[in-house]
């Protein structure tokens, strides 16, 4: 078995590889390619934690199989240690022998940002030159460099709820992406960023929107990305709506567990036919996408294993081929 570690997976894929595989990946499961059940949580009182187990197979030329492990534990802050923690597993389908053990919490950072990369790439105004990232946390850095990898940015705004911590991470930015031709700047308002942008990001665990729709222009694309159960809402539920088209990572996860959408849905602002489709249905018949440069566009996703399965096993494939990583005999 091959032992991957942070490191090893940035020397084995870019973001912009990640992009495509993401859009691969989302493209099969629309197709019916993929067994993705929704994820298992096993509670664990004594330690105010949980643990989520998601498995998937994809029954491609590849036939991907594998299983995420996230332990969210709220607590590990105190510790120094990280609060959501992963570890993702690769499998020979014909065998069944674990041939991978990747980090799983850089693989959820990488792909998240992905999949945001993708729906920014497939629905934003092409000649988007404004966008603001809203949240600062440990998702933010790799959805800030999957906005760069997929349209020319002039200006990237990043919002957080600490302004000290914004400054930081904006400085971060300005040092890490100096290769783009982008403005770096830190908003302490959420509104006053939201304004002119041509692309929000939100990614959040909050409760309540981060932003208020008066402020969207027309033409905006909008990727809520951070909440993932029913109680958590970052979108302002005024932008769910049947003038805007909305698609989502996949429509059971997001039925299920989205509360942007679920709250909408209850206070029937919008109805289930209302709704477009899938990001992967929308990679097989673009003619649901973007008509002009005035349609409101919302992606909207709560994460699926399918996309992990899909980038682990390349991350495996290509450390085979380069020979990079651990090697274990079980």
């Amino acid at each position: 078995m091959l032992i991957l570690s942070r490191d090893d997976i940035k020397k084995c894929i870019t973001m912009k590889d990640t992009i495509e595989i993401c859009k691969n990946a989302l493209k099969n499961y629309s197709l019916g390619l993929a067994n993705v059940p929704l994820r298992n949580k096993l509670d664990v009182k004594d330690s105010n934690g949980q643990i989520l187990f998601m498995p998937a197979n994809i029954n491609d030329a590849d036939n991907a199989l594998g299983i995420k492990i996230v332990s969210v534990y709220p607590n590990n802050i105190k510790l120094n240690l990280p609060s959501v923690p992963a570890t993702m597993l690769i499998f020979d389908p014909k065998t069944g022998i674990a041939s991978g053990l990747i980090d799983g919490t850089y693989l959820t950072k990488l792909r998240t940002a992905a999949l945001q990369g993708a729906a920014t790439d497939l629905l934003a105004k092409e000649n988007s030159k404004i966008a603001t990232l809203i949240g600062t946390g440990g998702q933010a850095y790799e959805q800030a460099h999957a906005m760069l990898c997929v349209r020319n940015l002039e200006e990237l705004r990043v919002v957080g709820r600490n302004f000290e911590k914004t400054k930081k991470f904006v400085q971060l930015l300005k040092n890490d992406f100096n290769n783009f031709k982008t403005k770096f700047v830190e908003f302490e308002d959420a509104n006053k960023a939201v304004i002119d942008s041509d692309i929000i990001t939100t990614v959040t665990t909050s409760k309540v929107p981060t932003f208020n729709a008066k402020f969207v222009k027309r033409g905006a694309h909008i990727n809520g990305i951070g909440s993932f159960t029913p109680e958590m809402i970052e979108l302002p539920k005024e932008i769910i709506n049947k003038k805007n088209k909305i698609y989502f990572d996949t429509n059971e996860g997001v039925l299920s567990e989205a509360g942007d959408i679920i709250l909408p849905l209850k206070e029937n602002l919008i109805g289930i036919n209302d709704f477009i489709g899938e990001l992967g249905e929308l990679i097989l018949n673009p003619e649901i996408g973007r008509k002009d440069n005035d349609e409101i566009t919302v992606f909207k996703s709560v994460g699926t294993a399918v996309l992990d399965i899909a980038c682990g096993n390349e991350i495996v494939k290509h450390a085979l081929k380069l020979n990079i990583g651990k090697k274990v005999n079980l």
